[in-house]
């Protein structure tokens, strides 16, 4: 065996006189399009966060005003905080309102009878959320939900 003393250096891969690879213009154009592609899904991904915030608000209103009902039919009376419902375990907890974060809610006093076995008006019927904010589904403020 016979060792060349020369040795031989890696040429580049060639493609009809030119090298392979990409052009600074063909990265930019790709870069762009990805570019464009992520602001658009990140769009749709800010609109299925304001979905789900409302479906559990919706979700959680409807819980609470059932165990409104349910309570004011057991007890013979409207519950007076929504402590009351979580004291009697209508409630496990005081769910917190999507929007705000936080576990504070409007409630609505009792004016009239709800049951003709309710001993007298008085406590809460409704609940609400605190926000001030405007749903940009439903064009209407989640505090009237």
């Amino acid at each position: 065996m016979r060792s060349d003393s020369k040795t031989r250096t890696a040429k580049p891969a060639v493609r009809g006189g030119r090298q392979c690879g990409f052009t600074l213009l063909e990265l930019i154009i790709v870069i762009g399009i990805i570019m464009i592609l992520a602001t658009l899904s990140a769009g749709r991904y800010e609109q299925s966060l304001y979905r789900a915030r409302e479906s559990a608000l919706s979700q959680d209103l409807a819980e609470m005003r059932k165990a409104i009902q349910n309570y004011t039919m057991d007890k013979e009376q409207a519950p007076n905080s929504l402590d009351d419902l979580v004291q009697a375990q209508y409630l496990g907890q005081i769910p917190v309102d999507p929007i705000t974060h936080g576990r504070y809610w409007n409630t609505d006093p009792c004016t009239m009878v709800m049951d003709v076995d309710q001993r007298s008006a008085g406590g809460i019927c409704d609940v609400h959320s605190t926000s001030d904010k405007i749903s940009p589904f439903e064009n209407t403020p989640y505090s009237s939900w």
